[in-house]
């Protein structure tokens, strides 16, 4: 497939462009200007591009199977998020293409804490990150309000840091993943597997989905 990658030279992003290279698909890594080229991983087309202009991300999309948003605005611009998001789904609808999305976990509901979840527990988030996860909040219900588009959402564990591709991971919908002590966690690399695992074998359309260890 032909995949472009939004956000491709972040943590994140760089790990799923890398995790499709390896399985032979051809990525476009978009960025928001040239001097970010030089963070992309190498076999990776550049593209810059600024994702909110309409013009310039239809020009992006041309020639792609698959799209991709790994996209993090900066800490005190979280709201972009949504922008963000509603520009890409506009653009799948558009060029009738697929849209994956990595989303936050403020969603997901704790284990045996019945209808809290990682964003309405007061006890789980440190202050740092709630306003982050609130614009993931946001950015899950927009796409959630979205019938136009075959759009994916996944939530990653409630620790999401570099490690290794284990190539391992469970599956839920609803529900924060969490190991037999308790710790909900995942490497970004295993994090890209469910994501290309997904993008070449779609399990999700139209609906949300997390993974831990």
């Amino acid at each position: 497939m032909n995949i472009i990658i939004f956000g491709a030279a972040g943590n994140v992003g760089r790990r799923i462009a890398h995790e499709a290279l390896r399985r032979g698909h051809t990525v476009t890594g978009v960025v928001r200007n040239k001097e970010q080229f030089g963070s992309l991983p190498e076999h990776v087309q550049p593209c810059a591009a600024e994702v909110s202009d309409p013009a310039q991300l239809s020009r992006t999309l041309d020639g792609q199977d698959l799209i991709i948003s790994a996209l993090r605005p900066p800490e005190g611009h979280e709201d972009a998020l949504v922008t963000l998001t509603r520009s890409v789904l506009d653009g799948a609808i558009a060029h009738r293409l697929r849209a994956l999305f990595v989303g936050g976990a403020a969603r997901l509901r704790l284990p045996g804490r019945g209808e809290e979840t990682v964003l309405s527990a007061p006890d789980f988030l440190p202050a740092s990150t709630r306003q982050i996860a609130r614009a993931c909040q946001a950015q899950y219900h927009l796409c959630l309000n979205e019938h136009r588009a075959d759009w994916t959402y996944l939530s990653p564990a409630a620790m999401l840091q570099p490690g290794t591709r284990t190539r391992q991971y469970r599956l839920d919908t609803d529900t924060l993943v969490v190991d037999a002590n308790g710790t909900s966690r995942i490497s970004m690399e295993d994090f890209a597997v469910a994501m290309l695992d997904e993008a070449e074998m779609p399990q999700h359309i139209r609906r949300a989905f997390t993974l831990g260890y």
